[in-house]
Parts: structure tokens; C-alpha cells; sequence
């Protein structure tokens, strides 16, 4: 038995770290995700109950509006929620642990706007197009991942502080190049292109559903592969040289992942504030546990969205608000009551 109710299992040469506190919790999110898509699935102009719901997913009730409403619009947009919230809560895991710092999410640290400038230049110069939008977003996402890492390094340390500084200014520099390329851009992309920043479910089908999915099963594995090396490099990058971890290789590795699923995301719904900010450090606190919270974040991004979009959904006087504008709203006051409960500490 180890601390905090943890056990190793050992079934031959494999070796599993069973916490069963993380797995209750773990369930606990999955049950709050089935709940909340049910919710969000019988929610709008037509309100579906649970059994229209059923029917319409199970093929019962084929061909009646219901079931069109649902396979056409409401579940692609579920769907894409989940999958991006799940994205986002991962890579913040991943970026908040490799800087030590939580405010190293992907948002502030200027990967999403180095994201976006690419699906930008997409959307406005070229075309609209979910998977050309995706490839651009991803390669852009990329470049400014690298250039912020040879510009964070100092000899051969990449310091917390100095990534995440490093990062503003080179997220304000792209936000400058995206706000030209509004500016200069034909007046209807750019009226399309304005909409996607703002950050929206709406208009979701199955191609941004498969974007999402694929983009997250094709970076999420190498995370999840590369995690115990990421739990031993919180510990210091001394320390985990001594233990035999390559420090520069897997800290570029995981960059590239996480920012693969941020681009991949942010290509989807457009620029999607606080969940990879707040994601991680909420499960870390709901699991008690020490180690990076990669699939119990990618759990809470999940939910965290889907709470978002109800929230925008039931606004009053039948504003219906961007899945942006209200993640951004949630995660102002949210870093506010994080940076005041840290004073008062």
C-alpha cells in the first residue's frame, strides 16, 4: 500500500499503480459527461425528451425531425465539444507541468494564437475547409512551438518563467499578423473568419467531428506514452537527467503533442480560452493526486465545455453566446479567485 491508498499491482514484468481515488473520480466524470450530453442533446428551439433522445440515437426513430435535429446538428456538436474540451485539458496538463507554473496553459503561453494565425491565413487567403484548415493550424501551431522553445532556451535549460514569457510576447506578435490579416482579407471571409475567432459550436457536422477525433487519437497517444518521464522532469531536469531521462528530447516530443492537440482543437471551434488554464488544476485537486493529470484533464476539459455551451445556451433574453465569449468569461473570474486566493495565502 502507498500513500494516499495507492497500490502496485504487479501481473508478471508489468507493474500498475492502481489509485483508487482517481478512478472514482475518473468514473464520476464520465457519468457527468453522459448526463450533461443528454442535457445538451435535448436542449434548443426543440426541446427533446429523454426518449425522443433514445430514439433518435438508437434509429427508432428514423426519419421524424427529432431524429434529424439530433444525428444533423445536435450530436456532431456534442460530440466536437467533448473532443476538444478533452484536447484542450491534456495539452494544459502538459504545459502547465512541463513549465511548473499554472498559468503555462496554451492559451496564455501563445500556442493557440500561433494556432490560429495559420487557420487565418486558411479561412482568409485560401479557403474554408475543416481538414485544410486543420492541417494549416497544426503546422502553424508547430513553428511557433519550436521558435518559442529556441527562444526560451538559456544554454541548455528551458526555465518556466522564461517559457512562459517568451511565449506572451510571441503570442502578441502573432496576434498583431492575425488582426493584418483581418484587415487586409476579402470582406466575407473575414466576416467568416471574425465569427471563428469568437469561438463557436454552432454549424458543427460530422467533418469537424472527425477532425477533432483524429486529431486527438493521433497526439494524445505519444502524451500518454511519454507521461512517467513528464512526472519525473516535474521533479527537476537535474534530477531527472540523473535518473536517465533525455530532458531535451522528451520535452520537445511533448511540446510537439500537446501542440498538435491544441491546433488541431482551436482549427475546430476556433480560440477556446480557460479550459486548458483550469482543466488540469481542477482534477488534480478532485484526484489528490501527485502525478500530471493527463486523462483525468482530458475528463475535466470535456465536462468543462460542455458546461460552458449549456451556459451559453440558457442565457437569458435568448442570447445565445460563442463557446468562446463564455469560457472567457468563466476563466476571468476564475483566475481572479486563483490569483486572490494565492494572496491571501
Amino acid at each position: 500500500m502507498r500513500p494516499g491508498g495507492r497500490r502496485l499491482i504487479r501481473v508478471g514484468q508489468v507493474s500498475i499503480l492502481w489509485q483508487p481515488r482517481a478512478v472514482a473520480i475518473g468514473a464520476l466524470l464520465l457519468a457527468a459527461l453522459a448526463v450533461l450530453a443528454v442535457i445538451l442533446l435535448g436542449t434548443g428551439t426543440l426541446a427533446l425528451s429523454p426518449a425522443q433522445i433514445l430514439g433518435a440515437l438508437t434509429g427508432s426513430g428514423d426519419g421524424d425531425v427529432a431524429s434529424k435535429v439530433i444525428n444533423r446538428v445536435r450530436l456532431p456538436r456534442v460530440l466536437t465539444a467533448m473532443a476538444v474540451g478533452a484536447s484542450l485539458g491534456m495539452a494544459g496538463a502538459v504545459f502547465q507541468s512541463l513549465s511548473r507554473n499554472a498559468l503555462g496553459s496554451p492559451d496564455v503561453i501563445g500556442f493557440t494564437t500561433g494556432a490560429a494565425t495559420g487557420a487565418l491565413v486558411q479561412i482568409i487567403l485560401v479557403e474554408t475547409d475543416p481538414i485544410r484548415t486543420a492541417a494549416a493550424a497544426v503546422a502553424s501551431g508547430m513553428l511557433t512551438a519550436i521558435v518559442v522553445l529556441l527562444l526560451a532556451r538559456r544554454g541548455a535549460v528551458v526555465g518556466g518563467y522564461r517559457l512562459i514569457l517568451v511565449g506572451i510576447g510571441v503570442g502578441a506578435t502573432l496576434a498583431g499578423i492575425n488582426t493584418m490579416l483581418m484587415v487586409v482579407g476579402d470582406i466575407d471571409r473575414t466576416m467568416s473568419a471574425q465569427v471563428w475567432l469568437a469561438g463557436s459550436l454552432n454549424g458543427r457536422n460530422w467533418g469537424h467531428v472527425w477532425t477533432a477525433l483524429v486529431g486527438f487519437c493521433l497526439f494524445a497517444p505519444p502524451v500518454l506514452m511519454l507521461s512517467r518521464r513528464l512526472g519525473v522532469m516535474e521533479m527537476g531536469e537535474d534530477m531527472a537527467r540523473q535518473l536517465g531521462v533525455g530532458v531535451s528530447r522528451s520535452r520537445f516530443w511533448l511540446v510537439l503533442a500537446s501542440v498538435g492537440l491544441t491546433s488541431v482543437a482551436t482549427a475546430t471551434t476556433g480560440p477556446i480560452a480557460f479550459i486548458a488554464l483550469a482543466a488540469p488544476q481542477i482534477a488534480r485537486k478532485l484526484t489528490g493526486s501527485s502525478d500530471v493529470p493527463l486523462v483525468s484533464g482530458a475528463l475535466t476539459g470535456a465536462v468543462l465545455l460542455l458546461v460552458a455551451d449549456l451556459i451559453g445556451q440558457s442565457a437569458p433574453f435568448a442570447l445565445y453566446m460563442p463557446i468562446g465569449l463564455t469560457t472567457g468569461l468563466l476563466g476571468g473570474v476564475y483566475l481572479l479567485l486563483v490569483l486572490t486566493q494565492r494572496r491571501n495565502a
